[in-house]
């Protein structure tokens, strides 16, 4: 007799888990394998940020639990660095939570908002996990279709009245994952408008906000006029500053949601390891030039695939901000047919688009996460198999 409840029995298995598998067997059979799979960046942290954590783990005093809500010189940081970057002001206090890397925030914050039956928005394609955190808490989910043909915004339109009167919280996220759509301050406007009319919480998943290239620069949802009375915006530092494994993002905005989240997470975890609190301080300290630095690897790789890709005969868009390509698949195929193809006869692993929702079927997403000659090498064994070497 399994010892699991119903909700983990019904529930799928994480994708990337699946395909991490796949993966090590072909390892154990001596392919060479080329992972452009999951969202990890392969880049080191600034150096300065790795500094910063090494001086303060030898602080013996700072081995113990940190606050709940994050210690304040995090939080207080995370409110000059929306002031600095944003125009926006925050309290500290009340206004800002620090979190257990975003994925973590996401669930968690789905459990202090959603009760069993409640309606959520999610965009489709969309990030797997919101799903799964509704799935967590019984909740019910409205798909936000979202195509090419509109860039990959929003129409509300496709949302019936009834829905929206219904629904408890709505997830928007751009830069886009997996799309790599990116949004301006009007996309966000919009979306306040219709909160504010039905009394839904907007969810902004900002995770790679600052992962952006040439001159666009990606707004913030807390922005526009009243925003705070209906949405808060989740950060992560993974993306943004390389620092995936460090687990440290943060949450802002509406502080009645923020305190609703802190309660939970109080009976939870104890925050994040403070000397990753101080390090993530240090790196939100640093000016919008360094940060862009950071990122200039990631838009030569996304040129350079997208390039090639283009000459191969793929279909693909060249994006203004996060770590991947959105492609489509080619004629013949479906999403997943063509990525288990792609696995099975060049070694390649890329994510097919369904597995991001409905609207994700016929295309699939390239992670820009392994250095530029192994995206070239990608690219090259795509475009022998397809066609041909011609």
């Amino acid at each position: 007799m399994p010892f699991s409840s119903d909700i983990v029995q019904n529930m799928p298995s994480y994708l990337f888990a699946h395909i991490q598998k796949k993966k090590q067997i072909l390892i154990e059979q001596g392919k060479d394998v080329i992972d452009l799979g999951i969202g990890a960046p392969d880049l080191p942290p600034p150096s300065y940020i790795i500094e910063e954590l090494y001086k303060h783990t030898r602080d013996t005093r700072l081995h113990r639990y940190s606050p709940y809500q994050g210690i304040p010189e995090l939080r207080k940081a995370v409110a000059h660095f929306y002031q600095k970057t944003y125009n926006v002001a925050l309290d500290p206090d009340e206004e800002v939570l620090i979190l257990i890397g975003s994925k973590e925030g996401i669930v968690h914050l789905i459990q202090s908002v959603v009760n069993p039956g409640d309606k959520v928005i999610l965009p489709d394609p969309g990030y797997p996990v919101y799903k799964m955190g509704v799935h967590l808490v019984q909740g019910k989910v409205v798909y936000l279709p979202l195509d090419n043909n509109n860039e990959y915004k929003p129409n509300w339109e496709m949302i019936s009245d009834q829905d929206k009167e219904e629904a408890k919280l709505l997830f928007l996220n751009y830069p886009n994952n997996p799309t790599g759509a990116t949004a301006q301050r009007e996309t966000f406007e919009k979306a306040v408008e219709m909160a504010n009319k039905y009394n839904i919480c907007i969810a902004h998943d900002a995770a790679y906000d600052h992962v952006t290239f040439s001159n666009y620069k990606s707004p913030s949802l807390l922005q526009v006029e009243d925003a705070k009375k209906v949405g808060v915006e989740l950060g992560s530092l993974s993306k943004n500053f390389n620092m995936t494994g460090w687990r440290i993002g943060y949450i802002v905005g509406n502080s009645s949601v923020i305190q609703a989240l802190a309660t939970l997470k109080s009976n939870i975890d104890t925050s994040q390891f403070i000397p990753i609190q101080l390090a993530a301080k240090k790196a939100l300290e640093q000016s919008e030039v360094e940060i862009r630095t950071i990122h200039q690897t990631m838009e030569q790789r996304m040129l350079k695939t997208w390039q090639l890709l283009k000459k191969a005969g793929f279909q693909v868009e060249k994006t203004k901000g996060t770590i991947f390509l959105w492609v489509k698949v080619p004629d013949g195929y479906t999403s997943s047919s063509f990525t288990e193809q792609v696995l099975d006869q060049v070694h390649v692993i890329v994510t097919p688009g369904s597995a991001f929702g409905n609207q994700g079927e016929g295309y699939f997403r390239i992670a820009l996460t392994v250095p530029e000659e192994r995206l070239v090498e990608a690219v090259q064994r795509l475009d022998s198999w397809i066609n041909g070497g011609k």
